[in-house]
């Protein structure tokens, strides 16, 4: 599990983004057979981008680039998973486009209301990523199957791709006794 491992996160750390990655990716081939693909996993920055935060498409760039060139040549493919930003996402997919020659997967993260925290909706987000030469694109984590399957009807009619679907177990509720 690769996908909270952000350099920035490691300045102060005992280990070096590197020995993370790499001791992630080990234990990932260690687990595997032959037939399994190890996948690098990458999530959001942690940081806003630009003009809602400080962090501009270029230091995001050149932070997906920093986990692309340690991982690339140990895994097959990159994912890039629960994304709320399509303009951090999009410097995710350049970063991994430029500087290796996987097959990248890209998911994003939707609100009750089809689109993401920062506004993307799932016409614009398919769109984008086909452009931007994905492999498969999809969506993942906040909404459970119920919720996600309107956005999934639309993605099954306008994309030219292969899908991922990953839906959480659905939303928590309480039960009248509070439980």
């Amino acid at each position: 599990c690769t996908f909270g491992v952000i350099g920035h996160k490691y300045n102060n750390s005992v280990y070096s983004l590197k020995q993370v990655i790499l001791a992630a990716i080990d234990n990932a081939k260690q687990s595997a057979d032959k037939e399994t693909f190890i996948v690098l996993d990458i999530g959001p920055l942690g940081r806003m981008m630009m003009p809602y935060g400080d962090l501009t498409f270029e230091e995001a760039y050149d932070l997906f680039k920093e986990i692309i060139l340690i991982g690339k040549d140990q895994v097959d493919a990159v994912l890039f998973e629960t994304f709320s930003d399509l303009y951090e996402l999009k410097a995710g997919i350049l970063a991994a486009k430029e500087n290796s020659t996987l097959p990248i997967f890209a998911t994003m993260t939707f609100e009750h209301n089809g689109h993401t925290l920062m506004g993307t909706d799932i016409t614009t987000m398919v769109n984008a990523l086909q452009a931007l030469g994905v492999s498969a694109l999809g969506v993942n984590c906040s909404l459970g199957p119920i919720e996600l399957a309107p956005l999934i009807e639309k993605m099954i009619e306008i994309s030219d791709i292969p899908l991922i679907i990953q839906p959480n177990a659905g939303l928590p509720h309480t039960h009248q006794d509070g439980s």
